[in-house]
Parts: C-alpha cells; structure tokens; sequence
C-alpha cells in the first residue's frame, strides 16, 4: 500500500469495552456488529461460570488461538505499512503463512526484501513468490537489501508467483485467506488462469475509500491500491470470493502509533522490530513529507494501513463492518454501487485505541514457535 503522506490523524476513541483477544473479538469476523456483541456476551458469562465452578483454571495458559491458513499478497517496498503488516502476521500465533507473494511494480526487489523478513524472523520454511514483474524501479528501502542475493534465501523462491498462489489455493484440502495490501495484477491475473480459486479464498484487503479519505478526511477519494491498477481492481472487488472482508481508508487510515505505544516498539531489542525501525528510517528520508522532519521517527509511527488487513484476517471485533456493493470510476473512487456484488466492509472503528494497544502489544511479542 502507498500512502499520499502521513500527517498526525484525528483520533477516534470509545466502542464497548474488547477482551483484547482475537479468540474471542474475531468470532463476528464477516458476520454482522450485533450478532458478534450477542456472542461475545454469552461467551463472557460461559466463561465467567467456568471460573466460578473450578478456580484452579484461572492459572492456566491463555487459551490456543485457531489457526488461519494465510497466503500474504503484497507491494512491500513503497510504503513502509507493509513491512509492519508482515512482522504482524509473522508475530501472530492465528496465523499460518503458508506463501507470501510480491505484487506491482519491481516484485523481484519486493521479494529481497521479504526474503530479508523472514532470514530475520527465522521463518524461512515460508515460500516467496515473485509476482508479475512490470519494471525495475525501486523504492525507499532499496538500501536495506543491497547486495542481497535471492539466491541465498535458505527457503523456496517461485519465479511465477502467480501460478505458485494458483496452484497453493487449487491443493489446500481447507479454504485459505488471501490477504491482499497492495495494488492487485498478480490476483488479476490469477484470476483469469483459475476463476474457481475466488470460491475457494476468503479475500480479506486494503482497498478502497467509501465515507473517509486520507488522513480522516470527511470525504472519500482515490485510493492508490485501485486507482495504481484499475482494471486489476475491478477484477478483485467483482470476483465471487467464498467470503470477503475489506478495510478501506474509512479504517485503516487512521492508524498511526505514538507516544508510549510507539516508543515501546521504537526502542524494541527484538530483531525484526529493529529493522521494522531501520527500514522506517531508510524509506523516511525518501518521503517528501517525512524527510524534512528530523524527529519524525523517534516520535511516531507513519499511518498503518496494511496491518489492519492483517489483523481482519483473524479477527473484526475493533470495527463496525457492513455489506455493500461497490464499483470503481475511471478516477480510482471506489462509489457504493447496489447493483454490484456485495462484500463485507469495515467501514468504522468500535475501538480504535483498543486496537492500537492490541497491535503494539503483538508486535512487540516473540515470534510465535512454529
């Protein structure tokens, strides 16, 4: 996902009170706001019946999240939020990142730089795909894997990552989430060489403007994951998915961590959050709006658009989400449209700083034993 800057976001706070546990939030994910209250209620008062009638459980390990098959589409390399969305589902225990495959643009310099993560992460059982490659051009964290070598990555690198996310979706015997944060040829063009993979995936993506723009602004506009590729855009927003959940600007542009939340990630010892900083760093002094600022980084976090996306591929219980048919203008304006297919989208925050506290507490966990 690209951003058109970032400058400090109006807040929105308040939403009933979350356990902070996606077990128990995420139970409404693609379902309605209501039902997922009435839900989380009755859990709440099971659970506190369980309590009651044998104490000794309440010194027992949290319980084991479900797990989430995950192939991971991104444009990792422009804006920074991508970095930050694939340290989050790497630190998340819900999820199975089964593939994670490089899109738009220069994907072989995208995949340096996943291949870099997960060395970082120690995950390198995971496969790298390398999308459909359009150019050579590079972006902000071009420094960061200079002189890195795929050759070297220790796991399995697929040169058609098209057919590597095809064939992954055509042979897993349970759907798979397909969580999609970046403008969308390679799906595009999946979608042509297998048009069943749609009613075999949960699409969970970043994509679109429908209330809100950049940076809350009160009206919607062009969004880059669409407007960069139209026609790829409208392939994704029209294809029958087994189940589909959005997060457009409405949601996720109005994340960003400071203070104390992003001090703790800041001043991490962690190794992946040490080069989430340093690559933050690297693409800061090529952004126009973030270069001039000497003290941006140590300060704040740039807006967080991606990692929400990761976030509703386990969970939704932080956001109010809504069904809604949409269609994309020859401008990138993604305009509600009732004669289109429905999806789901998560249109406003329940609880925005709940989910800040959230994403700052798992970032800041151990990668999760696998």
């Amino acid at each position: 996902m690209r951003g058109f800057g970032s400058a400090t976001i109006p807040r929105t706070r308040g939403g009933p009170p979350r356990t902070g546990d996606p077990a128990l939030d995420g139970w409404n994910t693609f379902r309605s706001p209501e039902i997922a209250l009435t839900l989380r209620s009755a859990a709440s008062i099971a659970f506190a019946a369980v309590l009651a009638l044998a104490p000794s459980l309440r010194a027992a390990p949290a319980a084991v999240h479900r797990t989430t098959p995950v192939i991971l589409d991104t444009d990792i390399g422009d804006d920074i939020d991508d970095m930050w969305a694939l340290v989050l589902a790497l630190k998340s225990p819900e999820i199975d990142l089964r593939l994670v495959v490089t899109d738009f643009g220069n994907t072989e310099y995208r995949a340096r730089i996943v291949a870099r993560v997960l060395e970082t992460a120690g995950r390198t059982d995971i496969p790298i795909g390398i999308g459909i490659k359009e150019n050579d051009e590079e972006g902000g964290q071009a420094e960061w894997v200079r002189g890195y070598d795929l050759a070297r990555y220790p796991g399995r690198v697929h040169r058609d990552g098209v057919q590597a996310l095809v064939d992954a979706v055509m042979a897993a015997k349970e759907p798979l989430t397909l969580v999609a944060i970046g403008p969308p040829p390679n799906l595009k063009v999946a979608l042509e060489r297998e048009p069943a993979i749609a009613g075999k995936l949960r699409l969970v993506g970043m994509f679109g403007s429908l209330r809100k723009g950049y940076g809350g602004k009160p009206t919607p506009e062009p969004e880059w994951n669409v407007k960069a590729r139209l026609a790829a855009a409208r392939a994704v927003l029209s294809a029958p998915w087994k189940e589909a959940l959005l997060t457009p600007l409405d949601t996720c542009g109005l994340v960003q961590l400071e203070g104390g939340r992003y001090a703790r990630i800041r001043d991490s010892k962690d190794p992946l959050l040490r080069a989430v900083v340093e690559n933050f760093g690297l693409w800061c002094r090529r952004a126009d709006w973030c270069a001039g600022d000497a003290g941006y980084v140590r300060s704040k976090s740039s807006t967080l658009f991606d990692p929400v996306a990761v976030y509703l591929a386990i969970a939704s219980g932080y956001v109010k989400t809504e069904p809604m048919g949409v269609r994309v203008t020859e401008e990138g304006m993604t305009v509600e449209d009732p004669a289109s297919r429905p999806l789901s989208w998560a249109t406003a925050w329940r609880d925005l700083d709940g989910f800040e506290e959230w994403l700052t507490a798992r970032l800041t966990a151990p990668v999760p034993p696998r």
